[in-house]
């Protein structure tokens, strides 16, 4: 059986993610997962949508929210 990859990744990819993981110590991995700041849960598969709508919803909300921050360049 043949296995079948995601676009862009061959199994030279995977091989190279896999080594990466496996050489990482402990502290190293939870660095990792605390910078990548994400947060994975099980979502009953009806309600993906909805949930998809809600993220791209708080998306555009911390984007104008994060310009509206942004200090402003003093004009001269």
């Amino acid at each position: 059986m043949k296995t079948k990859f995601p676009a862009g990744w061959d199994e030279a990819r995977v091989r190279r993610v896999l080594s990466h993981y496996e050489q990482q110590s402990e502290d190293e991995a939870v660095a990792e997962d605390e910078a990548t700041a994400r947060t994975f849960m099980e979502v009953p598969r009806k309600l993906v949508p909805a949930v998809r709508e809600l993220i791209a919803k708080a998306g555009r909300t911390n984007r104008s929210t994060r310009r509206a921050e942004k200090p402003r360049a003093r004009e001269r």
